[in-house]
Parts: structure tokens; sequence; C-alpha cells
């Protein structure tokens, strides 16, 4: 799929950039932005012209199989980030840097961001606000973009008492809007706001001179990111947060797949006979008269018998 005056020539898609970004903005054009772990969602995903990809520590939870996001690694998300990164030739890749890859000190947020340059991401993300902002500032200098992420973080969640929405009142927002501040003196060129209400969204944007996107934060945004397993119907855990449209229902799809599948092999219908690769019959037939002699069933179950009873 081609977008039209998104490419370089035929077929060659022209890679987004921040500065392509900043100019979606200008124009008031909303970037579409969604979760990617793996090359085929990626391929998928660049193809269908979508502008952003975030290779999330949500991983932990849609690839791995943790409670929450606090498990995985730096080891993890490199491996998910360039399986992306080989994916995408067109959107602009966000790496997730996992809980404690920048918190500890300077120097390991500056390792562990350069870390996802090298696995061919465009940007990081950190969650948090004035209380990373020296992190921020770090890799900033290191020449990294950073994206921020405020609101719900996820890998605050002990703290902000579970999944819960933020910036209800006023005075949270003004809070936000600090903290959003924060992370832009510190040199961030965007923040995410993760389940915040629309109103509080649109005060944030109207304050800071960043990119604002928005997960579950209302239409006054600069794009949109959405968690790709919820779009497409495909996560098997227990959260449906409200402000998610399924898009395709391929759980379903997949069990009916495995479960047919599953039903074929059983019943001798798979494979069948345009599955297997040919041969010449006069080696067929040879191979045939040189196999060993097929024992019957019931001889089969006679030996299993007497063989068990030795045991």
């Amino acid at each position: 799929m081609t977008i039209p005056s998104q490419t370089a020539g035929p077929g060659t898609p022209k890679k987004v950039t921040v500065a392509t970004l900043a100019s979606f903005k200008a124009r008031g054009r909303r970037a579409a932005f969604v979760t990617a772990y793996d090359y085929p969602t990626a391929v998928f995903a660049d193809r269908a012209g979508v502008d952003m990809l975030l290779v999330g520590d949500s991983a932990a939870m849609t690839m791995l199989g943790y409670p929450n996001t606090l498990g995985v690694s730096m080891t993890e998300m490199l491996v998910f980030a360039g399986a992306v990164c080989r994916g995408a030739k067109r959107a602009f890749v966000v790496g997730d840097m996992p809980f404690l890859s920048y918190q500890p000190s300077d120097e390991d947020a500056v390792r562990n961001a350069g870390a996802f340059l090298i696995a061919g991401c465009d940007a990081v993300k950190c969650e948090g606000g004035a209380r990373v902002a020296s992190r921020v500032r770090a890799i900033s200098d290191a020449g990294i973009a950073v994206m921020g992420h405020l609101g719900l973080t996820p890998q605050s969640q002990a703290q902000l008492g579970g999944y819960r929405v933020q910036g209800k009142t006023l005075a949270a927002v003004q809070r936000l809007t600090d903290d959003a501040l924060a992370l832009q003196e510190a040199g961030a060129f965007a923040v995410l706001l993760e389940a915040v209400p629309a109103e509080a969204a649109a005060y944030v944007r109207e304050r800071v001179e960043l990119l604002v996107y928005g997960i579950g934060a209302g239409p006054h945004v600069d794009g949109q990111l959405v968690i790709s397993h919820d779009i497409l119907g495909s996560f098997v855990g227990d959260i449906r947060p409200r402000f998610v449209r399924r898009y395709a229902d391929l759980d379903l799809e997949v069990e009916r797949a495995f479960h047919q599948y599953a039903d074929d092999v059983r019943a001798g219908r798979f494979p069948a006979a345009e599955h297997l690769y040919p041969i010449e019959p006069v080696h067929e037939a040879e191979i045939r008269a040189a196999r060993l002699p097929v024992i019957p069933s019931e001889a089969r179950n006679e030996l299993a018998s007497l063989a068990h009873s030795l045991v």
C-alpha cells in the first residue's frame, strides 16, 4: 500500500521523523500510533500507513504473559525492538524503556536508551514527569529523542492505586501540566497522556510546545495510541479499557483455526494428498517395498499389553 504524498519514489516509503510529526501537528493532521512487538505486526502496520509504532513494555502482558509491565527486561525489550525495526520502513519507532532501565542513574538511562537506538528505534519513551526530568535531560543531551509519559503510568501503578483515571480535578490537571513542562524543559519532543479526561488532555496540550499524544485521552491531542492487540481483538487478558475499539476479532479466528487443525490431524484429514511432496513412481515403489512390515493395530495392542504386564 502506498500513501500519496508520503513516498520518496515509486514503492519507496518516506521515513517519518520528528520533523514529520511536527509538520503533522502544524497541518492539523493527527498521527496514527499503535504498539508493535514483532516483525509481522510492524510490516502490516507499516503497509497500512500507520505513522508511529511503540515497542511498548506492555509486551510484558501481551507477549510474555506477565501480570503487569514490571517484569519485562531490557534484554527482552531489545529483542522486540529489533524485530519491529526490521519490519518498519516508514513508521517512526519508539522504544519503551522498561522498569529500572532508566531510574537508577543518568548513566543507566543513557546506556539503555542508546541500546534502543542501536536496535533501530527512532526515540525512546520514559514514564514520569519532574521526578525523571534529569534522566530525560541526560538522554536528550546524548542526542536521543525522548517521549515522556504522564497520567496513568503503569510502572507506578502501586503508587497510583492501580489502573485509575488521572487528572480528574483542576489541581490534578495543573500537576500534569507542570510535569509536562518539566519534560519539555528537559528536552523531550513529545508526551503521551494515558487515561485522562478529554478536557484534561486539551488543557495540557494548550500549555506546552510538546507534541501531545493520547491513549484514552480523548480527541484533543496530536495523535492516538492504541495497543495493537486491543485493535485486533487478539489479547487473552482481562483488561478491557473503555477507550478501546475492536476492529477485528482475531482471537476467535485463531482459536477456530487451531481447533479445526487439531480435528483434521486426529481424523487423518491432514495432511492430504495435495500437501505431500511428489516422487517418481518407480522410486516410490522401491521405497515402499523396502519399508518394514506394518503391524496390524490388533497386534500392536497385544504387544503393548504384554509389555505393560512385564513392567
